[in-house]
């Protein structure tokens, strides 16, 4: 039986009746005010997706058995679009979180779609409620997509049905006042991911079983966790970031810019690709490596011990970048350098630069900005 795949020409749009007077200059909290609309695809086994449809922003109605409620049928994605100077809206590099989705659809058993198509939709979603996106530098539309299954059955087996929806909220800098650097606990009683699992998707599996660890983080003073794996005790993850490391050789003097390898332990980020993407292409080759490759807790120590530690950051979707200034680890803190008076390292303040001129339109870059509106 041919099932229909997900098609963007068959949109559908419900306009909400009293469009809300969106306020340039409120201070927004992180996922607290959503736009007008939201986008819902239908998925059935038998007949494929449905007709997409914008309509307003409102609650879902969910069978109490739906199997996203019992076994964890349930991913998202996190992008952003920008308002360019020159009276744009853009998403960035909104493909490669379209993939991603794609890749967590297949490994808990959802349906599959035309990721450009998705791409397309939430465009039309955007463009529909583009005065929602801030005029403001640092500021940007967050932007949700999420998929759950909503098979009505205990039986623990693929849904037969499914939901993808999109939902988005204005969002101000994550840092209301420049760069915040972070301390961090270093956590082996936990293991956050492993090769073979999944914690290298974007499922709600993920997020919720680092919770206690990260209260119990904030209960010692540290803002994060700084997620160690196996006996080595590899370094991840930051929170919920990707985390890269500068070290300088103290014999030679080139720097290492270091990063986990994707094995499965660490999420595919888009800002990781971005940071490893840029440095390759903009860092000398005779001052700096570029390195995807196991490190150890043991060997920051060691080499910030040596001064042999030049910075470490964090790098996501929400934050783009987040300096770190300490790890506890093993009763002692381990101090990463910061630039005198500032809060932050001079590769992670340079690569956040980098980034935001490509994001809000100030240079173009190997296409990684699509433009959905043109508000001139």
């Amino acid at each position: 039986m041919s099932t229909a795949e997900l098609d963007a020409s068959k949109l559908k749009v419900i306009r909400k009746e009293e469009p809300t007077v969106f306020e340039q200059n409120a201070d927004f909290t992180f996922g607290r005010l959503f736009i007008d609309h939201m986008l819902v695809v239908e998925w059935k086994r038998e007949s494929g997706w449905q007709a997409p449809e914008i309509r307003p922003y409102g609650n879902l109605s969910l069978d109490p058995s739906a199997c996203v409620f019992h076994y964890g049928f349930e991913l998202f994605e996190g992008m952003k679009a920008y308002r360019t100077e020159d009276g744009r809206v853009t998403l960035f590099r909104p493909e490669m979180n379209a993939a991603r989705m794609n890749r967590s659809a297949a490994r808990i058993g959802l349906p599959q779609f035309d990721a450009e198509q998705l791409v397309e939709l939430i465009g039309k979603l955007v463009e529909l409620d583009r005065q929602f996106v801030p005029q403001r530098p640092g500021y940007s539309l967050y932007i949700r997509p999420v998929m759950i299954g909503t098979s009505a059955s205990l039986g623990v087996t693929a849904p037969d049905s499914a939901l993808l929806y999109v939902i988005a909220c204005p969002v101000g800098p994550y840092y209301k006042s420049g760069f915040s650097a972070v301390r961090l606990l270093a956590t082996d009683n936990v293991t956050r991911a492993w090769p073979g699992g999944f914690g290298d998707k974007k499922l709600g599996g993920n997020y919720a079983p680092c919770i206690p660890s990260q209260e119990e983080a904030a209960r010692l003073g540290y803002h994060q966790n700084l997620w160690l794996f196996g006996p080595e005790k590899y370094i991840t993850e930051v929170g919920t970031m990707n985390a890269f490391f500068v070290f300088k050789d103290s014999t030679t003097g080139k720097k290492e810019l270091v990063t986990a390898p994707l094995d499965g332990t660490i999420l595919e980020g888009v800002t990781r690709d971005s940071v490893l993407t840029l440095a390759r292409e903009r860092l000398s080759p005779e001052e700096w490596d570029v390195s995807e490759r196991y490190y150890t807790i043991s060997e920051v120590a060691e080499r910030a011990a040596k001064g042999e530690v030049v910075e470490a950051f964090g790098c996501g979707t929400a934050v783009v970048v987040s300096p770190i200034k300490e790890i506890g680890w093993n009763d002692q803190a381990i101090k990463i350098p910061l630039l005198p008076g500032e809060e932050t390292g001079e590769f992670t303040k340079q690569v956040a630069h980098w980034i935001s001129e490509i994001q809000y339109g100030k240079v173009e870059y190997n296409n990684w900005s699509r433009t959905i509106a043109d508000l001139k």
